[in-house]
């Protein structure tokens, strides 16, 4: 699930200003990045200009224009789920305040049986295959033990971190998997694709913390903690490569079949929800509820999500929330399968200065206004700015790619 299920927990860490407090982080196969080119290549010395070879190149030509067509409708969902799911978050929250953590382990458990619902059914459908179901599941371990691992850093870093800071570090995930795309994917990137992730991550940065004075808060802090929230990112980063190898990978277990994305989220969801199980101890602690007392704190929370007096907006709010952070997982994944892990970061990272503008509006249940400084239209500019020159950028072929 990755951030991409484990916003709940990083997203109770508060920013400075607490209406926006659910944009802390979010934190998501073609080897190809946005540029959308087809995948099929071929050597132009070997084409001889014969007929057949000629009809294929027309063959691959219109597969690159609906494989396009594929990506961009990939990216507008994952990037409209993405803010309506940082929204509603923050929606969810004004009746279920003081149950953050349980909304967050019940859609972390709740998750495992609806994946695997689906799962089960597109497989009585044939839609999954036994191929598909054999994939090895070391890796899923993996994905799971790196998630969890994840959360606990996180909690643990920004249980002590000032709010404000956490946007900031979290911003290192787009620059781990960069690092671990180049190490385990062996892709390459050009300058311009470097420098537009980090103008894109940058305006993230002034965008969404301008004004806050975040290196001053961090004078009373111990350099673990930083670290520590960076190494947080770290994890995440290198579950969400893993996922996107697994789909390049079982390209070639398959024959060049598409492996269905409810594979890599049920057993990937359901190893993290273990870890998490195991973690239960340690998380509560975090959030400062004994563990004793977890029994009657989530018979509370679900009293409250279900709508007793003084949970007004539930359950409809936290309903449309979990319905629209499913979408939100599903389509992230299915960005990491169409395109890539680096380019599904950055449509979520698009998504960021759209959900603050739209929480600094009057909306139910929030009916007050903020006023969002300058420098939150300077740091869109920037993202845009990155964006733009990442999407142009000419991508670097590898070794095994030919023209």
């Amino acid at each position: 699930m990755s951030f991409y299920s484990t916003s709940s927990f990083r997203c109770s860490f508060a920013l400075c200003n607490p209406k926006l407090q659910p944009l802390v982080s979010m934190s998501l196969s073609s080897k190809l990045p946005l540029h959308f080119s087809g995948n099929a290549r071929f050597n132009r010395n070997h084409v001889h200009h014969h007929p057949t070879a000629l009809r294929i190149r027309a063959s691959n030509a219109s597969s690159s224009g609906s494989g396009t067509n594929l990506v961009l409708l990939s990216s507008t969902v994952t990037v409209t789920t993405a803010v309506a799911n940082r929204v509603l978050y923050k929606l969810a929250l004004v009746p279920m305040k003081e149950y953050p953590f349980f909304l967050a382990q019940f859609i972390t458990f709740g998750y495992v049986v609806i994946y695997f619902s689906i799962l089960y059914i597109r497989y009585r459908a044939r839609i999954v295959t036994d191929e598909m179901m054999a994939i090895p599941k070391l890796r899923f371990v993996a994905i799971g033990l790196l998630e969890a691992l994840g959360l606990v850093a996180g909690m643990s870093a920004g249980a002590l971190l000032p709010g404000p800071v956490i946007p900031i570090l979290n911003q290192t995930f787009l620059v781990w998997q960069l690092m671990f795309s180049s190490l385990l994917l062996k892709r390459k990137y050009t300058i311009n694709q470097l420098i537009g992730c980090l103008l894109v991550a940058s305006g993230v940065i002034v965008a969404i913390t301008s004004g806050s004075n975040a290196g001053q808060m961090l004078s009373d802090i111990q350099f673990f903690w930083p670290a520590l929230m960076i190494i947080s990112c770290a994890f995440q980063a290198l579950a969400s490569v893993i996922k996107e190898y697994i789909f390049i990978d079982s390209a070639t277990r398959l024959k060049h079949k598409s492996l269905d994305i409810f594979v890599v989220n049920s057993f990937g969801s359901g190893f993290q929800a273990l870890f998490v199980f195991l973690s239960l101890p340690l998380l509560s602690k975090l959030k400062g509820i004994p563990f004793a007392e977890l029994p009657s704190y989530f018979k509370s929370g679900a009293g409250c999500f279900l709508g007793k007096p003084g949970c007004d907006g539930a359950p409809l709010l936290p309903l449309l929330y979990i319905i629209t952070n499913l979408a939100f997982n599903i389509s992230l994944l299915n960005a990491v399968k169409t395109s890539s892990a680096v380019v599904s970061s950055l449509l979520v990272m698009l998504s960021v200065p759209i959900s603050v503008y739209i929480l600094s509006l009057p909306l139910p249940y929030l009916p007050e206004g903020t006023s969002l400084s300058p420098f939150f239209l300077l740091g869109c500019g920037i993202l845009l700015c990155g964006l733009l020159l990442y999407n142009t950028s000419r991508p670097v072929r590898n070794s095994s790619e030919v023209d």
